[in-house]
Formats: C-alpha cells, structure tokens, sequence
C-alpha cells in the first residue's frame, strides 16, 4: 500500500491494520503521524534538560519510544493512544535526565547557599529579595542563578518522584498500566494519591496554583508567570517551594 492510500486511513484504521498484518510500512506510517506528539512534549519539557541535551535528541529517542509504544498499546485497557505516548514520551524525558550527569560539581553546595541567602534577604528586607539582589549578595551572575533555579526545581520533582515510583512515569499522573491485577501496588498508589491530595490542599493558595497549572494543565513557567502575573523566576520559586513542602509532608507520613 502506497503513502497516498495510508492518507485515506485514520489512525484507529491504521491501528486495526498493523495489529493484522504487522506490516513494517504501517508501523513507519503510524509512527510519523505521531511524531507531533514527541516534539510538543519536548519543547514543553526543555527547560529541563537546555543545558545538556538538544530538542533533536529528545525527538530522536522519542520516535523510537512510538515505534515500541505501538507495540505494546492496548487499546482494550489503555486511553487513547496520544494520552498513552504523551505519558510515555514525558517518562522518557524524566528517565534520560536521570541518567545524564547534568548536576554541577557544586550543585548541593550553590543550592544551599541560594535558599540561606534567599531566607536571610527575606528577613532583612521584608519581603522576597529580587533577582539582582539575590545574585549581587551571592556576587554571581544573574543567568547562573537561573540555571541554578531550574535545576533545583528539577532535582526537587525528580526526588519526588523516585521516592514514590519508580516507574518511568511522573508521580503526579496517573499510570495508564493496569495495576488491579496486583492489589498491593493499586492499594499503595491510591494511598499515595490520598497522601498527596491532602499534602496539596495544605499548600499556600498561589503555590496549590501553580501546581494545578503546571502539572493539571501542563503549562509552561512563562505561561504560569502571565497568569499570575508575576515573574518567571518567582512562579520557578513557587513550584519549588511547593513540592519540597509536599515531599516532607509525605516523608512523614511513612
């Protein structure tokens, strides 16, 4: 079947067709409608992993992660099959950062000395220091202390999420596997879930916000920051506040 037939099919077609006949050209045609899918996620995701990975590689893997994808999609138990591969293409950015040796040297070290300059700047001056404050009192350069922020932001979900799933997908989604079939796992995944919905409703209301916006509605910081109207950097300091303050609360409860 040539490329101008395939444009006839839909994708559950498509779907219905490989299942019976496997054909390779069904797998690639399938794949390239999906391809969509992996370079919004990792534009969505990039300022994760900017500073040592390129969009391409994120792409590069992503269409070999459809390819598998297709394979082990069951349309009888999972959603659709776009929820399906945006969850998987989301695990695999989480488990590629993991895996690359992105923290600096000093990482811990700066990161304590940001969130003790942070809190003695706070007391002194009343209110939130601002960004040239913050970086003239640490004396380092205002774009460190962005990378720094986005880095400790990622190091706090990434702690989250290993420490309640170890699975390639985030803790604040809900798996698409079947775990019925196996009630030890469904029961502590939905103690978890309780645990973090009454850690959630703890929150202050602008960081409960923000993790509604970023995790629910999966915006981006910048879209967060225009509709909070406040700065980037604060919405990056919200999120982190917010699940450092949800880790702990869960931690405790063990």
């Amino acid at each position: 079947m040539d490329n101008l037939a395939f444009a006839e099919k839909t994708n559950e077609e498509l779907f219905d067709m490989y299942r019976e006949s496997q054909d390779r050209a069904v797998k690639q045609e399938l794949t390239m409608r999906y391809v969509y899918i992996v370079k919004a996620v990792a534009y969505q995701m990039r300022d994760m992993y900017s500073d040592f990975m390129q969009v391409e590689d994120i792409v590069n893997e992503g269409v070999i992660e459809i390819m598998k994808a297709i394979e082990r999609y069951d349309f009888t138990k999972d959603n659709k099959f776009e929820t399906f591969i945006s969850r998987r293409i989301r695990g695999m950015v989480i488990d590629m950062i993991r895996k690359n040796d992105w923290l600096p040297r000093n990482f811990h070290k700066d990161s304590r000395n940001m969130e003790a300059a942070t809190a003695t700047l706070t007391e002194k001056l009343g209110r939130q220091p601002t960004e040239a404050e913050l970086s003239e009192y640490l004396k380092i350069d205002v774009r460190k202390l962005h990378r720094l922020r986005r880095m400790s932001t990622m190091v706090n979900v990434l702690s989250l999420d290993m420490t309640y799933d170890e699975s390639e997908q985030l803790l604040l989604q809900i798996p698409t596997e079947d775990v019925t079939a196996q009630p030890e796992r469904n029961f502590l995944r939905k103690e978890n879930f309780r645990l973090l919905t009454e850690a959630i409703e703890k929150l202050q209301e602008k960081e409960k916000l923000v993790i509604s916006l970023y995790y629910v509605e999966e915006l981006n910081m910048n879209q967060i920051a225009e509709i909070l109207e406040v700065s980037q950097p604060r919405v990056s300091q919200l999120h982190s506040t917010a699940v450092r303050k949800l880790r702990k609360y869960m931690l405790n409860q063990e």
